[in-house]
């Protein structure tokens, strides 16, 4: 196997001499002062995620993305652009669409005015009435920055944010072999959470807590620290790769099904002739590498086409500042979204899109986060997770066990008796993240 270089703006993830040692103090997470800083100096210079650019395939389709107390839709232009504008009807403030769906004109439900998909109004009742003159195609609604990267519609709400890819820096270079924009959403759920939006951020940037919350993963991802590699990068953003073969210190009681052996055998490779649990963790692993790389065109997973050995098996879980997190497995793209509630500091929402890349034949995929789906377009769906209750279909899944502990931890963040984290060097990441954020908040970034 040939080693994968490190991206020139890579830092070590596991090294505690990249930190400062801001401390992470529990008003972080429960202040609503805090929470107004975040809005003031974090929220309105990032760039969001709208929505999916196949939610946007003809001229008038708009996805609609409300955040906090803000609203902005983003629509499909004639000529194949992308334009963002504030939800807001420049008469008096009404907002002009509540759901994501398409039209080629955007009538406010107050007064009528209508506006093009350009932004420009067009027509209104009574344009004589005004001593100024007829505002039509004068007026025009608020536009903000948008452009498109991962098969996702961003926006920035600040006119001197880096452009976008400049934003995401290096991981677009990171990514490159993946052809996100193919991925089919299979399932999409939105989850209301008692607990504050950075707790899916401090989650996602360690592995730690995988043997104790998660105990299915080992058996078929490493996440064993000396196994797996950890990166941080200057904008904030982070990954952990990790090699899709089983732990060793992690072994299943003999005569249970192995999930290794199944996906050796996807591969026609027999899981019977290594000659031991090592041999076919270690060695199984190469030889996956080598049975895709040979097979994916006659099994038509073109999505293979363009992949390196690194990619073909392994799992880059990777955290872009300060929200978002996706998960890059061979066949799947498992996005996750935290988001502050408008009012309250000690709840947010947590998006969950389960996609799938399509192969030659396949009419249903493994989501592995919400098992077996349709390779369709599935609807976006609303909740509250209600102590798990909420979200039957992903009960006992990995995202599932993580909300699980949510709860648990905004009450632990609140008491008297919370200072700060004692991290290992495995969670250098957590804290990188806060200092970041702090960043913004100082002004510096």
């Amino acid at each position: 196997m040939k080693a994968i270089a490190p991206h020139p703006l890579t830092l070590n993830g596991r090294d505690p001499e990249q930190l400062r040692g801001d401390p992470m103090s529990g008003d972080r997470y429960y202040s609503p002062e805090f929470a107004h800083r975040e809005w003031e100096q974090l929220w309105t210079k990032i760039w969001h995620v709208a929505g999916r650019t196949q939610e946007l395939l003809e001229a008038g389709d708009y996805v609609v993305h409300d955040f906090m107390g803000e609203s902005v839709f983003c629509v499909k232009q004639d000529d194949g652009g992308i334009k963002a504008f504030y939800n807001v009807c420049q008469h008096r403030g009404m907002r002009l669409v509540s759901d994501s769906g398409s039209s080629n004109q955007f009538h406010c439900p107050y007064h009528g005015w209508v506006w093009g998909r350009d932004g420009v109004l067009q027509d209104l009742c009574d344009p004589e009435d005004f001593p100024q003159g007829n505002p039509c195609n004068k007026l025009k609604l608020n536009e903000l920055r948008c452009d498109t990267w991962g098969g996702l519609v961003w926006y920035t709400m600040n006119d001197r944010a880096p452009a976008l890819l400049d934003y995401l820096a290096p991981l677009p270079e990171l990514y490159k072999n993946y052809p996100m924009e193919t991925a089919v959403r299979v399932f999409a759920r939105k989850i209301r959470l008692n607990c504050n939006w950075k707790f899916s951020t401090d989650n996602f940037s360690e592995s730690y807590h995988t043997r104790t919350a998660h105990p299915q993963v080992p058996p078929w991802i490493d996440q064993d620290y000396w196994s797996a590699r950890s990166e941080m990068f200057p904008n904030g953003h982070g990954r952990t790769v990790q090699p899709m073969r089983p732990s060793l210190r992690d072994l299943l009681p003999d005569g249970e099904p192995h999930p290794f052996d199944q996906l050796l055998r996807m591969w026609d490779i027999d899981p019977d002739s290594y000659p031991d649990f090592a041999t076919k963790a270690m060695q199984g692993w190469l030889d996956l590498k080598a049975a895709k790389r040979n097979l994916w065109r006659e099994r038509g997973y073109v999505h293979y086409a363009d992949m390196n050995d690194e990619e073909l098996t392994d799992s880059p879980h990777t955290v872009i500042f300060p929200n978002v997190t996706i998960s890059f497995l061979p066949d799947n793209l498992i996005f996750f979204r935290s988001e502050p509630d408008a009012k309250d500091p000690t709840k947010c929402t947590f998006d969950l899109w389960c996609m799938a890349f399509p192969v030659a034949g396949q009419t249903a995929v493994d989501s592995v986060m919400a098992g077996v789906h349709p390779l369709e377009e599935a609807e976006p769906e609303t909740c509250d997770f209600d102590g798990g209750r909420g979200v039957p279909e992903i009960v006992d899944s990995i995202v599932w066990q993580d909300m699980m502990l949510a709860e648990g931890q905004q009450r632990g963040w609140q008491s008297r008796g919370y200072r700060d984290s004692y991290l290992a060097g495995q969670e250098t990441r957590v804290r990188y993240f806060h200092e970041v954020l702090n960043d913004y908040l100082e002004g510096r970034r």
